[in-house]
């Protein structure tokens, strides 16, 4: 059995941290292990509760959202984080994709999209549009990284990456298990010295491989 999925939720307001445990509760795929009011409080939690994901509040008191994540990605790489805001406002997004999180989720989205939106951050996809992804492109210009210097295997995985394809669709389209996919992933940002998917979705419209 799949062990479930084990939640940091940062917010400054208990409503908003209730909100979403009532959301969760019901889950199966999620467990809450813990709460935090303000980036200080986040740093210690996963600290003391090394949490599988955190979903992270922006304007917070005593340490904001951005400043929290690029500590806690700095200590704890592997631990992923995704950005709970209610701002629209394009630069909030590439700012806490630049601080290392795995992508972000409006406040006003509908109890399916945000549990959607959970799970595939959690296993490693990014449910975002090829608008937003293009939207995001020019945040991350790479310069010196050749396209080259991915095996052609790599450079496939790339390019289904760039399109939005899932690592079980990739998986599926290049007869490979997803194993196997996962560890062409790990190389190919290892290689562009990127740090996640939307990077490297970007990395490829920026060099024109999509």
């Amino acid at each position: 059995m799949t062990q479930p999925i084990r939640l940091l939720i940062v917010d400054d307001h208990l409503l908003a941290r209730e909100g979403v445990k009532e959301i969760l509760e019901d889950q199966k795929e999620f467990v809450i292990v813990g709460e935090a009011a303000n980036g200080i409080q986040a740093i210690q939690k996963t600290e003391e509760l090394l949490p599988d994901l955190v979903l992270m509040d922006i304007s917070m008191p005593k340490m904001n959202g951005f400043d929290a994540t690029k500590e806690i990605k700095s200590k704890f790489p592997n631990v992923k984080i995704v950005m709970m805001t209610v701002s629209y406002d394009i630069t909030d997004w590439f700012e806490a994709l630049k601080r290392g999180a795995q992508g972000y989720l409006l406040k006003n989205l509908n109890t399916e999209d945000m549990l959607n939106g959970l799970k595939a951050y959690s296993m490693d996809e990014i449910p975002m549009s090829k608008e937003m992804a293009f939207r995001i492109w020019k945040e991350f210009k790479k310069d010196g990284q050749a396209e080259q210097t991915l095996s052609v295997r790599e450079q496939e995985v790339l390019q289904l990456v760039a399109k939005g394809s899932s690592n079980k669709e990739i998986s599926k389209q290049l007869s490979i298990s997803e194993n196997t996919v996962k560890t062409h992933m790990k190389n190919i940002l290892g290689k562009l010295h990127l740090e996640n998917r939307v990077q490297l979705a970007s990395y490829a419209y920026d060099n024109g491989i999509v």
